[in-house]
């Protein structure tokens, strides 16, 4: 997500429904919309394009990067309630309730930053190696895994202590993970198009798994309960992943450039968030049927999300741009620039 953050998508893919079927049996969810549609757009201003969002279900925080800080909304109220400075390139926020922490990657910095769930406040830092990016909080080990994209390794930190327990090589480029709560972390590597599961207490590879039909994985998600990984692949499919075995169970079309997975148990409903303004919703009929009932118009970038378990509510974000600089050179990856105070929130519920 280093090279992609904030950049939007130039094409808007409009896709119909469709029913994936890999096995007969199980529930069927006869409904063929999602009900999820706009109920409210937030303008918050400020300067610095952005990167992933979380969320603190029960402290009610939406955190939401901005390159050089974190900004804190409250998740019921969507005004502005707080702000965790000087996290220099941050790209994502993990948050470790039963310790009463958050985790910032700061990805310029190499670091993560530690701060109170509840005062917001800054309580310390930890060390990683370059470039980290994707972080999540795996409750299985009691560690926070930081994806560090320049140097290719994960760094695993104590979310007790804040101590760092270790770094190790992935062998490759990565990107989001999840975590089981049973001691697996699991990692896409987007430039081999493979998954990783990973020993969490131990801090090994356990498995290379491939990926075809699915290219370029970006997003994650998992269904702890079924045991099924939700994953945004850059060729326009979600990949369903059988978290055991590493094999396909299927794939359904989403939309272009997906950065962002996220999976709803209360719902079951898996969501992929795309630049091009698309928020595909896909229902888990059963763990081996999935069913695309939507396709929601979000607004061009909003291309990372975050969604809240407790209203059901998903969260993006995205702003205006003006037109591209007309000294880009050819190969050259250069974003739009976003126009001044035009970052917005979107909110989304059924």
């Amino acid at each position: 997500m280093r090279t992609k953050q904030g950049f939007p998508a130039l094409f808007v893919v409009v896709l119909a429904a469709v029913v994936i079927s890999a096995a007969p049996c199980g529930p069927t969810f006869a409904a063929q919309s999602s009900g999820y549609h706009l109920i409210k757009k937030v303008p918050l201003g400020g300067d610095g394009f952005w990167d992933y969002l979380g969320i603190d279900p029960e402290g009610r925080h939406l955190f939401i990067s901005r390159a050089t800080h974190v900004m804190v909304v409250d998740a019921d109220t969507y005004e502005v309630v707080g702000d965790i400075p000087d996290t220099q390139g941050v790209h994502g926020i993990a948050v470790a309730p039963e310790f009463g922490r958050g985790f910032v990657s700061d990805g310029r910095a190499a670091q993560v930053t530690i701060f109170d769930l509840k005062t917001l406040k800054t309580t310390g830092t930890a060390k990683t190696a370059e470039g980290p990016d994707g972080i999540i909080y795996d409750p299985g080990s009691k560690r926070v895994f930081t994806f560090n994209g320049r140097s290719g390794s994960s760094t695993a930190i104590d979310a007790k202590s804040g101590d760092v327990v270790g770094t190790f090589d992935l062998g490759g480029d990565p990107e989001f993970a999840a975590a089981d709560g049973q001691g697996h972390v699991y990692n896409n590597l987007e430039d081999k198009s493979i998954v990783l599961e990973i020993d969490s207490k131990n801090l090994k590879i356990l498995n290379r798994w491939p990926l075809a039909p699915c290219e370029s994985p970006s997003g994650m998600a998992i269904d702890t309960e079924h045991r099924r990984l939700f994953i945004g692949c850059h060729n326009k499919l979600m990949a369903v992943i059988d978290a055991d075995n590493g094999k396909i169970v299927t794939t359904v079309p989403i939309g272009e450039g997906v950065d962002a997975n996220r999976f709803d148990p209360g719902t079951q409903l898996a969501f992929a968030s795309t630049g091009d303004g698309t928020l595909t919703a896909v229902h888990e009929d059963s763990p081996d049927k999935y069913t695309v009932v939507d396709n929601v118009q979000t607004q061009r970038g909003a291309r990372t999300m975050e969604v809240d378990p407790k209203t059901h509510n998903v969260f993006t974000v995205t702003a205006e741009f003006g037109p591209m600089p007309t000294d880009v050179k050819p190969g050259e990856r250069r974003r739009p620039p976003m126009i001044p105070g035009s970052f917005t929130l979107l909110v989304f519920g059924q």
